[in-house]
């Protein structure tokens, strides 16, 4: 059977809220010389779904300005980094033996071929997402997981929220039996983190609110701290020697208020800005114990093979909290933008 002409998609054609994001009839992509056309099973939302329809990554000559995750937007966009599905067409020079296959994308478009390559665009906001029933890319960039325990939902939540959490814990160098403090984390990246860290073999203290406590402790957290309360009390009552590393996908004050918490030589790992970009902290709390403040965007190709072998053993259990219709994308946005759940959030085209 062939392939169709014509496809739904959900897509944006400004910045905006929800309303923005408009059903479209739109050709099926073919593939180019070394990609693969995927058939969408299932696309996960991601905290960069919204600040990209919203425009709200600013540039650095002006933090204000409307702006996708690595400058202007082509209009109109299909949004949507994170997908799972199976390959149903090849471009010239890709293996046929990928056709039909099960997969999951690297989300990520990299500066170079190597490695460790840095990411410098992502699907969804530099090229067209999942938010559709097809989508191109890359063959390097698509990982067999046909024989992944994993669903196709769980497996849609990896490439965006697990690779980010797996940057940050490579970035960190976190190690067997060290002590991490994990911030924000009951969102995407931070069930991710608590469930990789907690693999890993560290001591997880997670930090989260309310209903949620119960559920992140669930996830894996050894310790959950509630965010309702004075952090720095309850870390050094939780953790009197100090935290070895911080996944910190927060900022905002608790960068000034948990810098002291680092033992000597500890690791401040930053992935995000849910608690404010604009952060004061005392220098000297860095330079005179050695400690250190990472910067993480996403993931290397390294650290997105490392997660696929991990997706295939099972070694972890992604957390769906809910499920969508395409066409109920702003919905589901929505949804993502109370904060009031726990996981993942996944559309079904």
């Amino acid at each position: 059977m062939g392939l169709p002409e014509t496809m739904r998609a959900m897509r944006i054609t400004r910045h905006g809220g929800p309303e923005v994001l408009e059903p479209a009839e739109v050709a099926v992509p073919v593939p180019q010389p070394g990609e693969v056309l995927v058939e969408v099973g299932a696309v996960a939302l991601n905290n960069t779904d919204l600040w990209t329809r919203e425009g709200a990554y600013g540039r650095p000559e002006d933090p204000e300005a409307l702006s996708g995750w690595r400058g202007p937007l082509d209009f109109p966009r299909i949004q949507g980094a994170d997908v799972s599905g199976r390959v149903a067409a090849v471009g010239a020079d890709v293996d046929g033996g990928l056709l039909g296959r099960r997969v999951v994308v690297d989300p990520a478009i990299y500066d170079s071929e190597g490695p460790d390559a840095h990411p410098v665009g992502l699907m969804g906001s530099e090229r067209d997402g999942g938010y559709a029933e097809f989508v191109t890319a890359q063959a390097g960039r698509v990982h067999d997981v046909t024989d992944s325990p994993l669903t196709g939902d769980q497996l849609a939540t990896l490439p965006t929220a697990y690779g980010t959490a797996l940057g940050m814990i490579e970035r960190g160098r976190l190690r067997e039996g060290e002590t991490v403090l994990v911030s924000g984390a009951s969102g995407g990246v931070g069930v991710a983190l608590v469930q990789l860290a907690r693999a890993r073999g560290a001591r997880v203290l997670a930090i989260s609110s309310g209903s949620k406590i119960e559920a992140v402790r669930e996830a894996g957290a050894h310790e959950v701290l509630d965010r309702a309360r004075e952090i720095a009390g309850q870390v050094r009552a939780a953790a009197p020697e100090g935290i070895d590393v911080v996944l910190d996908v927060v900022a905002g004050d608790l960068v000034s208020e948990g810098l002291p918490l680092l033992r000597e030589g500890g690791r401040w790992v930053v992935a995000g800005a849910l608690g404010g970009y604009g952060v004061a902290f005392d220098v000297r709390r860095l330079y005179l114990h050695n400690a250190q403040l990472i910067g993480s965007a996403m993931h290397t190709p390294t650290h997105f093979g490392l997660l696929v072998d991990l997706a295939r053993e099972a070694a972890f259990q992604p957390v769906v909290a809910a499920t969508f219709p395409l066409e109920q994308a702003a919905r589901a946005q929505e949804q993502l933008a109370r904060r009031d759940h726990v996981g993942k959030i996944v559309l079904h085209p």
